[in-house]
């Protein structure tokens, strides 16, 4: 991943959530619930994007700068569909990935060189290209600040599931 300041970051993480929000435009409350056989719904797709209830995504970026070195444990393939997420419409979920994701692109363009330099110790990460003590630049860049990231992945994703519905529905 090319050297980034938080600035691109932010603008990366503005971009695809805007292509989220346009691919989640006129999906209605059955079609957002349902799922492939194995698969997510495109809600619970929503609420793996937003991850842990409590706690979101911020707070372990915040992590890498309150912390030397933090372990930060990641929960892959969970989709912290919780009751109160159940009970969002589809259109909420949206929202508040939309809210979530614009307090981390804020977070992100606020950061100096040296912040975006800080590690973190990240397990899950270990045989992966980015190896398991990412710098906080690579963890926001993974997560939603690249055309690589998380969030991009679970755009084509959502693709992908709307698509299926789409073709079922016929």
């Amino acid at each position: 991943m090319a050297a980034s300041t938080g600035i691109q970051l932010a603008q990366g993480i503005r971009k695809r959530i805007e292509e989220l929000k346009k691919l989640c435009e006129g999906v209605d409350e059955s079609a957002a619930s349902c799922a492939p056989a194995g698969r997510w719904s495109p809600e619970e797709i929503l609420s793996h994007l937003l991850g842990p209830e409590e706690t979101g995504h911020l707070s372990m970026l915040q992590a890498f700068l309150d912390r030397e070195t933090p372990l930060i444990d990641i929960e892959p393939e969970n989709p912290f569909f919780t009751g109160k997420r159940a009970r969002m419409t589809f259109d909420q979920l949206l929202a508040e990935v939309e809210r979530q994701y614009g307090r981390i692109a804020k977070f992100a363009a606020g950061l100096s060189g040296e912040q975006l330099g800080r590690k973190a110790h990240i397990p899950m990460l270990k045989e992966s290209p980015f190896r398991e003590y990412p710098t906080l630049e690579t963890w926001i860049g993974l997560l939603g600040g690249s055309d690589e990231s998380h969030l991009k992945f679970h755009i084509n994703h959502m693709r992908e599931i709307l698509q299926g519905v789409a073709a079922r529905a016929k």
